[in-house]
């Protein structure tokens, strides 16, 4: 196929090399891609949230899929655009990515469909935000409605923090105030053409910045797959992925699909295990957030691990036969991504330094590099943005994967650069 994909970071980037991994005769073309994704296949300087340049580029470049990675674009219509013209989308059109783009849609999505989730109040003042965060109680939950790339989300014990976070994101439109809710996370991803869901294999992500869950949100700074304390709870893995099949994904799905928005693409669910019940036949699995794209770095870590062509998974979402194909199936080797970030990410990142050492962290066995914010400045390669690399280790267990990952990771040099220490370190042995 010949195949366009939307999107410059570590995710695009992981989702292109499991295209190439195929040995099939693909032609894949990236816009705009970054420095590492342009050592991969052609890149085009296109603006991937412009709905019509985009499908303009597709029939001129005669494209037979376009998959699209990040969220923007998703919201600004570019799918919906490509679909009026006949053209294989892997992403949901802008009415049901605000499933992502809305949190207080999500919340009435999830309502209606009784998928199990957190309390929230919706505030639209600051007034409004504090009267729900006195009602709900430390540790305070704060999150930007729309959009903040993985940055508007506060949990804090400090209530002035709260109420400063609200402030912030409040000039932006409406935040919401939710219930705390403890215990694991697990994200897990969902390929749906609007009628039919299909699992992949659920991944746990790091978001705080430091060791031991400290410091402020991020992006993601590192994620494993799979995640083999799941038996304990569960059975198995398998057992868990199909309770949140049925319980989440697919009412989540049929409901939007009722309201005449279907889902094409790629459902993440963030999940929670909590301990809380509400019935004799809860498990407490609780929905946290969904997102409308695949998540980065959990991205990473679970294509690395895929059996299946990711190109016929995807091209049969986007034309509506996912339910001719068999399903996916994942290799149990062990997963580990590490996010190399610069300095002062989230606040601030310094940015424009170079980068060295990758030839020396590709040569361990076991890993490679997805790249997120860099680009060639003559013979250089520099960082541009906050989260710069994710490096990615399989191995027969997460001991060895981690060692790989971490080994590497000592190779790469980018002045004041940082990085967590303990990823998937609870899995190792």
């Amino acid at each position: 196929m010949k195949i366009l994909v939307l999107g410059s970071g570590a995710r695009e980037h992981a989702i292109i090399l499991s295209l190439v991994g195929e040995n099939a005769a693909h032609s894949i073309i990236a816009a705009p891609g970054n420095a590492g994704i342009a050592g991969a296949v052609p890149t085009v300087d296109l603006d991937p949230n412009d709905p019509v340049a985009v499908t303009n580029f597709a029939i001129a470049e005669a494209i037979e899929l376009v998959i699209i990675g990040p969220e923007a674009p998703l919201v600004a219509g570019v799918a919906d655009e490509l679909r009026e013209q006949g053209i294989p989308v892997f992403g949901p059109g802008k009415a049901a990515a605000q499933l992502e783009g809305s949190k207080t849609f999500a919340k009435r999505i999830m309502d209606i469909a009784g998928v199990p989730t957190g309390r929230a109040s919706r505030a639209a003042t600051l007034a409004e935000a504090e009267a729900a965060i006195d009602t709900f109680g430390a540790p305070y939950v704060v999150k930007a409605d729309g959009l903040a790339a993985g940055k508007g989300v506060l949990v804090t014990t400090d209530r002035d923090a709260a109420l400063a976070h609200a402030s912030t994101y409040l000039e932006l439109g409406s935040v919401l105030v939710e219930e705390f809710l403890d215990g694991q996370e697990v994200s897990l991803f969902f390929v749906s053409d609007g009628h039919t869901v299909v699992p992949l294999s659920p991944a746990q992500d790091y978001k705080r910045l430091g060791d031991n869950d400290e410091g402020p949100n991020t992006g993601g700074m590192g994620a494993y797959s799979p995640l083999p304390w799941l038996d304990e709870s569960f059975g198995s893995e398998s057992a868990f992925v199909a309770e949140v099949l049925e319980t989440i994904a697919v009412p989540v799905v049929r409901q939007l699909a009722e309201e005449q928005t279907p889902f094409i693409g790629l459902l993440y669910a963030g999940l929670i295990l909590t301990s809380k019940r509400d019935n004799e036949s809860d498990r407490g699995i609780r929905v946290i957030e969904f997102n409308a794209r695949f998540g980065d770095p959990e991205t990473q870590v679970v294509l690395p691990r895929l059996e299946f062509p990711l190109s016929e998974l995807l091209y049969a979402a986007a034309t509506g036969t996912l339910s001719t194909i068999d399903p996916p199936t994942f290799a149990p080797a062990s997963a580990v991504t590490v996010v190399l970030a610069s300095e002062n990410y989230p606040a601030s990142p310094v940015t424009g330094l170079p980068i060295s050492g990758l030839e020396q962290a590709d040569a361990v066995p076991g890993v490679h590099i997805a790249h997120a914010a860099t680009a060639k400045q003559g013979a250089d390669l520099v960082s541009t943005g906050g989260r710069v690399l994710s490096v990615v280790a399989l191995g027969d267990d997460f001991t060895e994967a981690r060692a790989r990952a971490y080994d590497a990771l000592s190779h790469i040099l980018l002045e004041g650069a940082q990085f967590r220490t303990d990823i998937a370190a609870r899995v190792a042995d």
